[in-house]
């Protein structure tokens, strides 16, 4: 398997920075996040330095991971190191010739890119925090929405939400999510109902499937600009989410749950084992909060996962 690390350099604007492949390259014409592969001995970090220097004339002061993934190449395998390059020294500019430019994450074309960046795509697209919550907690008041000014809901660029009303009838989730779209017009782009699909695709929301239905799926529910998510609780499962074009996944319990009292935890290490070889972001349930989000980054999830620690019902 090649091991290649892709730096994720952002600007003030919130921009990130793209690199074109050249002509007579594997994927040459296609857009990418710059970096390279790992020479002999040297580690992720390591070779990204030194190919971010080789292709841009920058210096990588810090970095941090944000997702890694494999992905099958009909002539090729790869492991795709993504990381964030929070500090730098020097202007890029394309020292190979590479042609350049600055986007939004919401407004890059995956088309348009490698098939295995589409998932550091929707990683840099997600937030940290998913919000699993009852009817009446739409948006939420616990501990992730703490840093929100008071009367402004929760910011969508830092939660997603899932709508779970276990025993009520599509009518009356579907006056939930009305009421609150009506009260929070921008809950719409971070919000998700369990398991409906024909109700997520009619209100316009994403939908997040339970891990009964993955199996029942051929493909992708709903169109690109809803999310689906999907229940996991083992790598089969992930592998069956990511086959199914799944934006995310959560992977659970990582923990001992007062509501699954039966269930034997993962474990932060089968957890990490997981996930590396997941194809898409997976964030950590069951049994965790949002103060576990730094240990839930060490094993290389997108975020945390919960309904009692996010001030939600359990019901």
């Amino acid at each position: 398997m090649i091991e290649v690390a892709a730096g994720i350099l952002v600007d003030d604007g919130d921009r990130v920075l793209l690199m074109q492949r050249l002509p007579g390259k594997h994927l040459a014409g296609l857009w990418e996040f710059p970096g390279g592969k790992l020479e002999p001995g040297e580690t992720i970090e390591e070779a990204l330095a030194r190919e971010l220097n080789e292709e841009l004339g920058v210096e990588v002061l810090a970095s941090a991971p944000l997702i890694s993934l494999p992905w099958r190449y009909p002539e090729k395998t790869v492991r795709l190191h993504a990381l964030r390059v929070t500090a730098w020294h020097g202007e890029p500019r394309p020292r190979e010739g590479h042609p350049l430019k600055w986007i939004a994450p919401r407004d890059m074309d995956i088309a348009a890119m490698p098939p295995a960046d589409a998932p550091i795509v929707t990683a840099l697209r997600l937030p940290p925090y998913y919000a699993i919550v009852a009817s009446g907690a739409l948006p939420a008041t616990g501990p992730v929405a703490r840093d929100v000014p008071p009367g402004q809901g929760a910011e969508p660029a830092r939660v997603l939400w899932q709508l779970r009303m276990p025993g009520a009838c599509r009518d009356e989730i579907r006056c939930k999510v009305q009421e609150a779209l009506a009260t929070h017009p921008a809950l719409r782009a971070s919000l998700l109902i369990n398991h409906d699909i024909d109700l997520a695709r009619e209100i316009g929301v994403g939908v997040h499937l339970k891990a009964s239905q993955l199996r029942g799926l051929d493909e992708r529910p709903l169109p690109r600009d809803l999310w689906v998510g999907a229940s996991c609780h083992d790598a089969e499962q992930l592998e069956r989410a990511a086959t199914l074009d799944a934006d995310f996944a959560t992977l659970s319990p990582v923990c001992a749950t007062a509501s699954h009292p039966d269930a034997e935890p993962l474990g932060w290490k089968r957890l990490a084992d997981w996930i590396a070889d997941a194809r898409l972001p997976v964030y950590a349930l069951g049994g965790v909060g949002p103060d576990d989000l730094e240990r839930a980054h060490a094993a290389g999830a997108q975020g945390v996962a919960g309904i009692r620690a996010f001030g939600g019902s359990p019901a």
